[in-house]
């Protein structure tokens, strides 16, 4: 079932099919397999998280959610449960380089072993985010990898990672949330290739400024990416050569609010296809000053119109940049910040 990451679909739409047609200035192709499929960003304003009554509100928002739409939301997507193992894995505390972890960190499982980048800083030395990676057989006890730090040479925070054809991609936030990418054949070194050079759909470089948060989604010929500026919204973009990319359109895919829970911010962390569908999982806040953030769920037919989860939040608690990775059998839900946290589906 967890291989619905690599199912192949028909359903492009119009719109993306002619950014792909644009950038290969050839046939659109119509077969597409979906290697990874996750997506971020971050949007930001302030308000207050339901309590009390509005939660009970929300509790009966969820009992009808789930009779209306149990098709669209699948039960195993978007009801789980914390592990009494948790916290599963945090900052190292004292002296360590990585006293601290933050923002989102990235799983892959592969021939039974997970594997998982993350951010980490001391900020009694300095503030500069570097790259570690630590191991599991059970994905719940993790071992930090003896070459910690791993990629010390720039910035690295909010990491996504995918395989495609024997090499590993990551794109992460670098200093100033301007996004670069990095490779690697062996997990463990890394080499950076630069920054993104992302365009308007008339080919004109995007304004200057931040873009940050970097998710991709591959084809067989042709790249997505999905990133944010300023934290006001996340964009689509598409890619035939890996070192331009053109909007899909110049206007967000996802917008924060109009419900309380979500109001004042959103990251959309991952997106993963099932049974036709795009599931983006995303964590928002109802606080002006981001101090509290729920995780949610989307769904999308296209990636570009994306509707909500009327019974969000599936994680209330203040645990945010989720993701959801597969295990063989189900899919596991980890939130990465301020520490991993596993979380399985309910029987």
């Amino acid at each position: 079932m967890p291989n619905q990451f690599c199912d192949r679909f028909q359903d492009l739409s119009p719109r993306i099919a002619a950014s792909i047609a644009l950038s290969t200035k050839g046939p659109i192709p119509m077969k597409i397999h979906f290697a990874t499929g996750f997506t971020t960003a971050i949007l930001i304003a302030g308000g207050m998280m339901p309590t009390g009554r509005a939660w009970s509100q929300q509790s009966a928002r969820r009992a009808a959610a789930g009779a209306a739409s149990a098709g669209m939301w699948p039960k195993q997507l978007v009801e789980f449960q914390p592990s009494p193992a948790n916290p599963l894995f945090a900052g190292a505390g004292d002296n360590a380089w990585d006293a601290k972890i933050r923002e989102r960190g990235f799983i892959l499982r592969e021939n039974g072993v997970y594997y998982l980048w993350y951010t980490g800083y001391n900020p009694a030395k300095d503030n500069v985010k570097h790259l570690g990676l630590a191991t599991s057989n059970d994905g719940i006890h993790w071992t930090r990898d003896a070459h910690n730090p791993i990629y010390t040479k720039r910035w690295v925070e909010d990491v996504f990672v995918v395989k495609w054809h024997g090499t590993y991609y990551m794109f992460a936030e670098g200093k100033g949330d301007i996004a670069h990418q990095l490779v690697s054949t062996d997990r463990v070194h890394w080499r950076d290739v630069g920054d993104l050079d992302i365009r308007r759909t008339n080919g004109q470089p995007i304004a200057a400024g931040p873009y940050g948060t970097p998710t991709v989604l591959i084809t067989d010929d042709a790249w997505f990416l999905f990133y944010e500026r300023n934290d006001a919204g996340v964009w689509l973009a598409a890619s035939t050569d890996q070192k331009t990319w053109k909007n899909v359109q110049d206007e967000p895919v996802l917008a924060p609010g109009p419900e309380q829970y979500d109001r004042f911010g959103i990251a959309l962390n991952q997106v993963i296809k099932y049974r036709g569908k795009y599931y983006g999982y995303y964590h928002g806040t109802a606080h002006k000053n981001w101090s509290l953030w729920s995780t949610n769920v989307a769904v999308s037919k296209d990636l570009i119109h994306w509707h909500k989860y009327a019974a969000n939040p599936i994680v209330v608690e203040n645990m945010s940049s989720g993701i959801l990775v597969p295990d063989g059998t189900r899919y596991l839900l980890y939130t990465m910040h301020p520490e991993v946290r596993l979380y399985l589906p309910k029987r």
